[in-house]
């Protein structure tokens, strides 16, 4: 396979861009969304190029943990960050107990765009360090990941509803 697949959504939100990039970089704030269904714990955010943001979605008894390192930080137009998918409770990466093949490791970037008071979010990942199974699996997994940052995103509408008008 010569060329990645690359997972890309693109969203428009009803708020200006540094409410939005405050919904993705606010802990209190991302921890209500991210992980839609599951109780998010952010347990370390730390917004600079090497810096490290450590999470745990609890389901229950169970968790997974997730670590990223952001590569890049332009507040309030773009992130770019490795994530490494799953970890121990050490924030070591490990494979996916449920998916063997996901891979372990991905890129992801976000850019912030505005569009009046509006602001379009484009959100792209692609898997890196991966095997052909790795990247087969994620090519194969790209058309429902749109449902889970969907689920999360639609949280985000009432975050921005309820910003917005504590700012009124």
């Amino acid at each position: 396979m010569s060329e990645l697949p690359e997972f890309i959504l693109e969203r428009i939100f009803d708020a200006p861009r540094e409410l939005v990039w405050r919904a993705w970089t606010d802990p209190e704030i991302l921890q209500r969304w991210y992980g839609p269904g599951a109780d998010t714990i952010v347990h370390k955010f730390d917004l600079k190029p090497g810096g490290m943001w450590l999470n745990e979605m609890k389901w229950g008894e169970k968790s997974n943990f997730q670590k990223v390192v952001f590569q890049e930080v332009a507040e309030p137009e773009k992130m770019v960050w490795q994530h490494y998918s799953f970890t121990d409770s050490d924030w070591n990466s490990i494979k996916n107990p449920m998916m063997a093949d996901w891979p372990r490791l991905l890129l992801t970037s976000v850019t912030f765009e505005d569009q009046g008071d509006k602001t379009n979010v484009r959100l792209s990942q692609l898997p890196m360090e991966a095997t052909a199974a790795e990247i087969a699996c994620f090519a194969e997994v790209m058309a429902n990941m749109a449902k889970g940052w969907g689920g999360g995103y639609a949280i985000v509408d009432e975050i921005l509803a309820e910003l917005r008008s504590d700012k009124s």
